[in-house]
């Protein structure tokens, strides 16, 4: 964060803010986290998990904001967060076309199997492989908002049919010439399956053993999304006994992604650590936008972008507008 958080830090030192940054860029949570906020005003946040222990700890009395470095927050308790009087701010909107970049590479990469490529031409072997097309095919997408209609756009130029499946499909989703059909149907037809679904409650591990035997043999499954939404034992399954040709993952439900993973040995696979929205120019707006929520709280305005705007209503409010 530091390469790309030069701006943000800058703009919180000229106003006056003392920044502190944690020693190791691990996800934390408990007590370990109300350690690190106690005493603090804001955070800038990435993946800790943000629980109703950690907003109702003593520790944490004086937080006033987590501003969200991103537009994901499944990690954060909004409700609890809400009742204690904490504003919750991200960044929606700045990683769509990033994020999507990453997920139209890892469909390349994986379909044309670069990454095994390059490993064997760095071992001295020549040996071209055999992979599949994608223009031309169907491309599926698990969710069909703002990044999803990313990717679909990037598809376009691939000549892909596109189909989506969506509990809310929205409009401009389909004027792009996306049909929306049932999941079922989706994982039966496509060519490739794209998740772009944000984690809720009813939709947590939806793509498992069952829905990876839907899937064509032929097909290849994406995850750009959150790791929450898959069941990685049965993907790591469906990969080894060949029920699908190939996946490519960016998020994973632990973070970093543990050595002993079933991931980690699984066949056909390419794997990159949750880096979808790291490039330099989307890290830089990102960052300065996370940093100047805090600073428009701190000045008695409302952030831009607010995850649970119910909290200026709140008793509990932490702060003062003006």
């Amino acid at each position: 964060m530091v390469e790309v958080g030069q701006s943000a830090l800058d703009l919180l030192t000229a106003a006056g803010c003392q920044v502190f940054f944690p020693t190791h860029y691990v996800a934390r949570s408990g007590s370990e986290l109300m350690d690190l906020l106690e005493g603090k005003d804001a955070v800038l946040a990435t993946v800790d998990q943000y629980s109703a222990e950690v907003f109702s700890s003593p520790k944490v009395a004086g937080l006033k904001i987590v501003s969200r470095w991103g537009v994901g927050y499944d990690t954060i308790d909004v409700a609890a967060a809400t009742r204690s009087g904490v504003v919750i701010a991200y960044t929606p909107g700045l990683l769509d076309e990033t994020v999507a970049d990453l997920t139209f590479a890892m469909m390349l990469g994986i379909a044309r199997r670069t990454h095994e490529a390059h490993e064997a031409m760095r071992q001295g072997i020549w040996k071209p492989l055999w992979g599949g097309n994608v223009h031309g095919k169907t491309l599926g997408l698990v969710g069909c908002g703002r990044i999803g209609q990313a990717v679909a756009r990037r598809a376009l130029g691939f000549g892909m049919k596109l189909v989506a499946f969506d509990v809310a499909p929205q409009p401009q989703a389909k004027a792009l010439g996306i049909d929306f059909l049932s999941l079922d149907e989706l994982l039966e037809q496509s060519d490739f399956v794209s998740l772009h679904a944000a984690v809720t409650p009813e939709n947590k591990g939806m793509i498992g053993q069952e829905q990876f035997h839907k899937m064509k043999r032929t097909a290849y499954f994406i995850n750009a999304a959150r790791g929450a939404l898959v069941d990685e034992s049965a993907l790591a399954d469906a990969l080894s006994a060949g029920r699908i040709a190939g996946a490519a993952v960016d998020t994973y439900r632990v973070e970093p992604l543990r050595g002993d993973s079933p991931l980690c040995s699984a066949p056909n696979l390419l794997l990159t650590p949750h880096q979808a929205s790291f490039t330099r120019d989307t890290g830089l707006q990102v960052s300065t936008v996370s940093a100047q929520a805090i600073l428009d709280l701190m000045n008695g305005r409302r952030p831009q972008f607010v995850v649970n705007p119910s909290v200026f209503d709140e008793p509990a409010l932490r702060t003062s507008l003006s």
